[in-house]
């Protein structure tokens, strides 16, 4: 099972689909899970479609995947199978976690197809070109642990007996990003995703204009006060 988490605190509900993580601290923590199939698109379905829908069921794929992209940090478990589409769902979330025994790759050369909803732009992207290429060429598929050795997740697990394992190593990191400063978070996140696709002095400058949103929140000033008084911050998301 893969399940890709969008992390909020206290950012505004995003509507449906939502899971709530409780409260702390007075403030709103919600966790929400989006799960889907273990091997991604279904081939059977797909088999029966026209050309013509085919097209405009990959668009709407592609478009869902752009959809993933929250302004909060997002996070993927795999605990399963997580192949074609599935993976391609986690490569759209910022970070990946992974059951040590978790299969993934993008395997649709093997099927006379080749990845369309983002796996040609998303793995270069994570991987670096050749080796994107050559995960896309063969068609492999990767356990966590050899994902892990790549740089295609950021951490893998033991499987547990509930087969939960990646997934409850995804909301212990979530519990880390979490008490962090929201906006600073959301910035940060602005900054990397949109300064990795211009060159490095565009990428500054956007750096510089994130850095400028943040300087008057009253997070940025709690931070320095809770430095100064030697006590944890409280942020509030303003």
């Amino acid at each position: 099972m893969l399940r890709a988490l969008p992390l909020l605190r206290p950012w505004r509900p995003l509507g449906a689909r939502c899971t709530s993580g409780g409260t702390a601290g007075g403030h709103e923590i919600q966790v929400r899970a989006l799960a889907g199939p273990d091997q991604g698109a279904d081939l059977k379905e797909r088999e029966q479609m026209s050309a013509a829908e085919v097209g405009v069921f990959s668009q709407r794929l592609r478009g869902l995947m752009n959809d993933i992209a929250f302004p909060t940090p997002t996070i993927a478990a795999m605990d399963g199978f997580a192949l074609g589409g599935g993976l391609e769902l986690a490569l759209a979330c910022d970070l990946r976690v992974a059951a040590s025994s978790a299969i993934m790759g993008l395997i649709e050369t093997t099927r006379g197809l080749l990845p369309g909803a983002g796996g040609t732009q998303r793995l270069p992207r994570c991987l670096g070109v050749a080796l994107a290429k050559e995960l896309i060429f063969t068609g492999r598929r990767l356990s966590g642990v050899q994902a892990h050795a790549l740089g295609l997740v950021n951490h893998t697990v033991d499987q547990n007996e509930e087969g939960d394992a990646a997934y409850h190593r995804a909301l212990a990191l979530a519990q880390e990003i979490l008490p962090q400063a929201p906006i600073a978070v959301r910035l940060g996140k602005v900054a990397i995703d949109r300064g990795m696709e211009v060159d490095i002095a565009s990428g500054m400058a956007i750096e510089g204009m994130c850095y400028a949103q943040n300087i008057p929140t009253q997070d940025r000033l709690e931070g320095m006060a809770a430095f100064r008084e030697k006590r944890p911050p409280k942020f509030v998301g303003k």
